[in-house]
């Protein structure tokens, strides 16, 4: 359902409130440059700190603004199941294309109360989910046994998962149970081109927000087989994805869209800051390297 280069849309902030027109404008441009679908309110959205009405508003510029081009992939997750409900019903209002749904965290759920949740959610809106597994940032891990079943008992309706969990042989125990009609999409744009080799369907990227065309034309060397193509864009990439981690993400990515377009501010949102002159100059160093500045 959900394949090739997908950015996890930062939100723009100027003043301290969303920057509507530079969010409409990165719409566009993400679409024009190849992106193949659209992420808004994941976590480098900065949901964490969006209200419930900006989240929402967010849901519905994306749907309005991608007018069908591509397909929007709403960022509904929560650590509280009605809430979480509520971000679904909100976005299938919009007209989104499909829910993200992070594992729930803080809570620390087991995996039957992570089938549960899940369960429920997919019950409760007919709208398609992408389960997201980052037990980095959430401690809980969705195992590859909850993920089977999830979307054995929901086949229309846990449709894929963005898979950040760092393990790869993941991507063999989910194939091997669900075919490829189950969308595995990668969660960590350094690791994309040996997701891809092992089964992997596309990226829901960071760096696609500052470097889309370079992103899409990785994404469909890889998944085509051009293995040349695919390994030069990777190395070309490869180490501005990794400057975009070295601070609090998406500090780093701000500012390069800010060094690289001019019309998207560095603001974030406390707890987060702007990133440290050291994570500046990683990253004036992989822009660089990939021949964007």
């Amino acid at each position: 359902m959900f394949s090739g280069s997908i950015p996890a849309l930062v939100t723009p902030f100027r003043g301290g409130v969303i920057d509507e027109a530079a969010f409409r404008r990165l719409i566009d441009w993400q679409i024009e440059e190849g992106s193949s679908a659209l992420v808004p309110c994941g976590t480098t959205g900065e949901a964490p700190t969006l209200g419930n009405d900006e989240q929402h508003r967010l849901f519905g510029i994306c749907v309005e603004q991608a007018a069908g081009r591509v397909p929007v992939i709403a960022g509904c997750g929560s650590n509280d199941t009605q809430t979480a409900l509520w971000h679904m019903k909100e976005a299938k209002a919009a007209g989104a294309d499909a829910a993200l749904m992070v594992a729930p965290y803080y809570n620390r759920p087991s995996q039957a109360g992570l089938l549960a949740h899940f369960s429920y959610l997919a019950e409760q809106v007919d709208l398609p989910i992408v389960l997201y597994n980052v037990p980095g940032r959430t401690v809980t891990d969705i195992m590859p046994e909850t993920t089977i079943e999830l979307a054995r008992r929901f086949p229309d309706r846990i449709v894929g998962i963005k898979d950040a969990s760092g393990d790869m042989t993941r991507l063999t125990a989910h194939r091997m149970a669900l075919g490829n009609g189950f969308a595995q999409i990668c969660g960590n744009d350094d690791m994309a081109l040996h997701y891809n080799a092992g089964g992997g369907a596309g990226c829901i990227s960071v760096t696609a927000n500052v470097a889309p065309r370079l992103c899409a034309d990785f994404q469909a060397a890889s998944l085509m087989g051009d293995r040349d193509a695919a390994h030069a864009l990777n190395q070309r990439l490869f180490p501005l994805h990794q400057a975009l981690f070295t601070d609090a993400s998406p500090g780093p990515v701000k500012y390069a869209m800010a060094r690289v377009l001019g019309w998207i501010s560095e603001d974030v949102r406390l707890p987060l800051i702007a990133c440290s002159a050291a994570s500046r100059q990683a990253v004036d160093a992989g822009l660089a390297h990939a021949g964007l500045i």
